[in-house]
């Protein structure tokens, strides 16, 4: 099929049409077509106009078109949910799940702009406010650039487009140049929702020349942004004086201490691991286990691993599917490779057939190694050995990244000083970091970013505050 953009209430076609395939056998999915700078002009100058409509949008009326939209989404799950395993080659049971999840979001959004309120500053708790009342507001900030990527790209664009409706924004999309079909879609879901032309626009193409045009517009007051910490450090250069929230990556780490209890955490660590292939930005890349348990640690998730089906992403028994690119799946390959030379000890997995890695499982990774020091952003985990929960802790905090950590222990007094230890912008205890509810506060520290998703925490991002003061 083909996916026009779409711009200011209307569906828009250029010449440079691209083809969208199907990561796992290169298959064709849809036609979609290159913006360039004349689409990124139009597109920001129709937001820019629909943002004084959307200003006044009763915060009623904003929650009304995001319910409809959520609606909708219900009503064309199992047409989202295929297209979107058809564009980003993840199993057809992940890409339900992630549906059922924008769902969510949009209904959080919804909430939230039910709750969108300022409050009352006490003048005369000073002597020189008697007589003064204060109070602020929060209004929307206009125009936002949401730039998303390809491994959530459903759900990830719901968390950028839901909390800006609801704060009252107009928004250019810019989804990822790989998994464009689930945004476009979603741009006419909006339109039947009630959305006024031009509050959601949608552009296509690779992202260097169009997110440029749009992080460096004057008439984009601010910039949404999930993918690599070196696209975020750029827009981060490029953004001036803009609003920035940047979700960027990560190496996130799981401690299994020796009171663990493993018939949790083993099970929770290999869905962790290799959920989407790995390719999430909470993936377990990293497990620091005890030596008391690491032995059995180690076997019970290479027993779990190699159990794990592998096939086409529209089987329904599908656990693991493909990459988004060969070239990906090469680099996975490759990083495998070097690990294995710098000496750590690849247990099972690290085969490559075109774009799909076997789930990998290496033990006693040097801290040096891509697989120790960067995102893998595959299906691979690196299972180390450590003396003591300080070890384990300095060893996590070691990493230019943290967004989300988690430890495993039947000790809460251990669990809690871990928490305060570990420096990420999410600890989970009895839990890997992978997991995520759409409502929760997410986000990161160093390299990981800057700003916090989740509706409630988006519409604050997205939101300015406005003094009101009389007497």
């Amino acid at each position: 099929m083909e996916y026009p953009m779409h711009i200011g209430g209307r569906e828009v076609v250029t010449g440079r049409p691209l083809k969208i395939e199907l990561p796992y056998d290169g298959s064709e999915v849809a036609t979609i077509y290159e913006a360039g700078a004349e689409q990124v002009e139009a597109a920001v100058q129709a937001a820019h106009k629909a943002a004084r409509v959307m200003r006044e949008l009763t915060l009623d009326e904003r929650a009304t078109i995001l319910r409809s939209a959520r609606d909708k989404v219900l009503e064309r799950s199992e047409e989202l949910a295929m297209a979107l395993s058809s564009e980003s080659g993840k199993p057809i049971r992940e890409a339900r799940a992630e549906v059922g999840r924008a769902a969510e979001t949009l209904l959080f959004s919804a909430e939230e702009a039910h709750r969108l309120c300022g409050e009352v500053i006490p003048a005369d708790a000073s002597p020189s406010g008697k007589g003064r009342w204060a109070m602020t507001l929060r209004e929307p900030v206009g125009v936002i650039a949401a730039i998303t990527p390809f491994n959530f790209p459903l759900n990830l664009a719901m968390h950028k487009i839901g909390p800006a409706i609801a704060a009252g924004n107009a928004v250019v999309h810019k989804p990822a140049s790989a998994t464009p079909v689930t945004g476009l879609m979603m741009a006419g879901i909006f339109e039947e929702s009630g959305l006024p032309a031009g509050a959601l626009n949608v552009i296509t193409g690779p992202g260097g020349l169009v997110g440029d045009l749009l992080v460096s517009h004057p008439k984009v007051a601010m910039i949404t942004f999930t993918g690599s910490p070196d696209v975020g450090l750029h827009i981060r250069s490029l953004a001036g004086m803009k609003r920035v929230t940047l979700e960027l990556g990560s190496n996130s780490a799981v401690i299994i201490e020796e009171d663990a209890d493993l018939d949790a955490a083993v099970p929770r660590c290999v869905a962790g691991s290799f959920a989407n292939s790995g390719q999430v930005c909470i993936s377990v890349q990293r497990i620091f286990a005890h030596k008391r348990v690491h032995s059995e640690l180690l076997d019970r998730l290479v027993d779990g691993a190699r159990k794990l089906r592998i096939g086409h992403p529209h089987e329904p028994s599908t656990e693991i599917s493909s990459l988004i690119t060969v070239k990906e799946a090469e680099r996975v390959e490759a990083w495998v490779e070097e690990a294995g030379r710098a000496g750590a000890k690849v247990v099972t997995g690290g085969a490559r057939r075109r774009a799909t890695v076997e789930p990998a499982i290496l033990s006693e990774v040097p801290a040096q190694v891509k697989l120790s020091c960067k995102e893998v952003f595959g299906p691979v985990v690196a299972v180390n050995s450590c003396g003591s929960l300080e070890e384990a802790i300095e060893m996590v905090n070691a990493s230019e990244y943290g967004l989300q950590a988690g430890i495993y222990t039947r000790d809460i007094q251990k669990a809690f000083w871990a928490a305060r230890q570990v420096h990420v912008g999410g600890f989970l205890i009895n839990e890997v970091p992978a997991y995520r509810l759409d409502q929760m506060p997410y986000g990161g520290v160093k390299l990981s970013g800057m700003g916090r998703e989740g509706p409630k925490y988006a519409v604050e991002e997205m939101t300015e505050v406005k003094l009101v003061c009389w007497r």
